[in-house]
């Protein structure tokens, strides 16, 4: 049963910009469309309508961003009579307008595409917004340290440890843009991201691409281009660490996006709950092709 839900949910997935058939997706799963409804609500903690809704929307939402498509267009192409219907429902699940978040870029909510499994995933959303950034220079200090996937990464620790007070100082005092402050980046990751390969780890600032770096400090420039900005709250390095994973197993294969080369930037601040994290990762994104 679960192989044939999760094919009914593919078959949603290349149909987001057409009208979607209830009783082909129950004949798909094997099913009536009575039962096909109250099981995916059971399962899911949503109707199946309101889910399909949130993923054009979500699509949508990207197509907004892009700025490719006039408002118009995009509301017809995911099944809006009007403009202000179109509007309406993107306000209802992105809390903000089309066009005020053309304009301003503003984060919005992402629906996962959903998967049935022993456990259910993409019931939950992720909020994220999509940042246009000229070309700037990582200025502070570089190592290359294995990759841990749980837990605190002990040779990151000893890294920054090593740093010293007075040239994290120094680093901070560099920062001229958003992230502001240090941050901590990884650059030049193996393709597998299996536990235990190597990257480049920085504990940099972002300044402009054409500022001198100190004597003593590692830089580099980092070309224009476009990024996805996550935000969570939770326990360091937890919350941090399942964001990641996130961005990856979820945001990824429910978004018309891809990953394309490039530093991954983190910024962290401690939240106002005890032991807990406000973290934004900027993930380095490119549009992939559009569908015809």
């Amino acid at each position: 049963m679960l192989k044939r839900l999760n094919q009914a949910m593919g078959h949603i997935e290349e149909r987001l910009d057409q009208e979607i058939d209830v009783g082909e997706l129950a004949r798909i799963a094997v099913t009536s469309e009575y039962h096909l409804r109250r099981l995916f609500s059971a399962l899911a903690g949503m109707p199946l309508s309101e889910y399909v809704r949130r993923r054009r929307l979500t699509v949508a939402g990207a197509e907004v961003l892009a700025g490719e498509r006039t408002l118009l267009d995009i509301a017809v192409r995911y099944g809006y009579t009007s403009g202000e219907a179109f509007a309406r429902a993107f306000k209802s699940v992105h809390g903000v307008g089309p066009g005020a978040a053309r304009r301003t870029g503003a984060a919005l909510r992402s629906q996962p595409r959903m998967s049935f499994r022993l456990v259910i995933e993409g019931s939950s959303s992720m909020r994220y917004r999509v940042v246009e950034k000229e070309e700037f220079q990582l200025v502070g200090k570089k190592a290359r340290v294995p990759l841990v996937h749980e837990g605190v990464n002990p040779a990151i620790a000893a890294f920054i440890q090593g740093i010293g007070p007075e040239t994290s100082q120094r680093i901070h005092q560099l920062s001229d843009q958003l992230p502001q402050g240090i941050v901590s980046v990884c650059d030049d990751l193996d393709p597998s991201r299996a536990e235990g390969t190597e990257l480049d780890y920085w504990h940099a600032s972002l300044t402009r691409a054409d500022a001198a770096a100190p004597d003593g400090l590692d830089s580099m420039v980092v070309p224009a281009g476009t990024w996805a900005v996550f935000e969570s709250t939770g326990p360091f390095p937890r919350a941090l660490q399942e964001m990641w994973r996130d961005v990856y197993t979820e945001w990824f294969p429910s978004n018309p996006y891809q990953n394309r080369p490039g530093p991954e930037i983190l910024r962290t601040r401690p939240a106002t709950g005890a032991e807990e994290t406000d973290a934004e990762l900027w993930i380095p994104i490119e549009r992939t092709p559009a569908r015809s």
